[in-house]
């Protein structure tokens, strides 16, 4: 099995190469930059950068039959709703182009919004990557991280206002996201109210939540509802949880909405000295994650370890999944 290759769809953007330079020396991802392979060298030149060995996917390079796969593949995933012209059109555009490249294997996985906003980023992934089977909306969680202290925030930036549905799912696929960077869940279901202790549709919403996990076969344990200094203190968790085997040591954050998730993360970073990593996205057929447009090298870095973490799960779980239906046949 060859190196994860992850595509960095703002190629041009020194902070992108500066990234890509870093995985390339470590050599366990392969950086794969998007973009004018000549503009992209001359920038390099004049930053300094050296790009030796690093690939340049220039879409004015891809053969027309590649080009033409694409189109047959995006027309079949939107169901008629866009003709020839219209796809071939979309492909002009690179969001859409690195899309299509990742979704029919050129690469593993997918990084950008260096220099694109959330919408840009995520729609043609929306659109032609899908949610897996198993999910019914697409999440993210920020990586909270300040020493030896990891944490996952969720949902801190994509969905407003989530139904009791939908946070089940959300947690399902933080769950996920934890395994992945090889944390061990301990997920609390945040409120403004501890079991029982506070009252709202709000509060009515997160003991449901709670509730329909719990009534799951899981493997990991959850607690809610939960306020966070329940969650994340042991002598608050004593007084106002004390037969829970979790409270005070919960490193999983379910968030009730958009606005709490939000501020939260953004608190923890800006007066806690956290470092925020992310949004990580959930909930794809194929990995593809965001990056903040005032990210910096360090930031493209590690998102891209993580995307590659996302991938090699994914292979794993593949692989899984082949076996088992192998032994069923046999």
């Amino acid at each position: 099995m060859g190196k994860t290759r992850i595509l960095f769809a703002e190629g041009n953007d020194e902070r992108m190469m500066e990234a890509a330079v870093h995985l390339h020396e470590e050599g366990f991802v392969e950086p794969v930059l998007f973009g004018d392979c000549n503009q992209i060298m001359a920038i390099a030149k004049q930053k300094g950068k050296q790009l030796e060995g690093i690939e340049i996917m220039d879409p004015s390079n891809i053969s027309n039959e590649i080009k033409e796969q694409m189109v047959m593949e995006m027309i079949h995933l939107r169901k008629g709703k866009w003709d020839q012209a219209m796809c071939r059109e979309k492909l002009e555009h690179a969001n859409y182009f690195t899309t299509m490249a990742l979704q029919i294997g050129l690469v593993d996985g997918l990084l950008g919004g260096s220099t694109t906003t959330t919408a840009d980023t995520l729609r043609p992934a929306l659109q032609l990557i899908k949610t897996n089977p198993t999910s019914s909306l697409v999440s993210s969680c920020f990586l909270m991280v300040k020493d030896e202290k990891v944490f996952l925030f969720s949902d801190c930036s994509l969905n407003i206002n989530p139904s009791a549905d939908e946070l089940v799912d959300i947690t399902l696929q933080t769950v996920e996201s934890a395994n992945q960077l090889g944390i061990v869940p301990k997920v609390g279901i945040l409120s403004y109210s501890t079991l029982g202790s506070g009252k709202g549709e709000s509060v009515d919403k997160m003991r449901e939540v709670a509730k329909r996990l719990k009534r799951m076969m899981l493997d990991f344990e959850v607690e809610g509802e939960i306020q966070v200094d329940a969650a994340l203190s042991k002598e608050t968790a004593a007084l106002k949880a004390p037969n829970s085997t979790i409270a005070g040591n919960i490193n999983v954050l379910i968030f009730p909405s958009l606005d709490a998730g939000n501020i939260g993360y953004k608190l923890v970073a800006r007066l806690g000295g956290y470092e925020a990593i992310g949004p990580i996205v959930q909930g794809l057929n194929k990995p593809v994650n965001d990056l903040s447009r005032g990210c910096t090298s360090e930031e493209v870095y590690k998102m891209a370890r993580i995307t590659a973490m996302q991938v090699s799960e994914r292979k794993q779980q593949n692989s899984e999944e082949s076996l088992d239906r192998l032994s069923t046949r046999v």
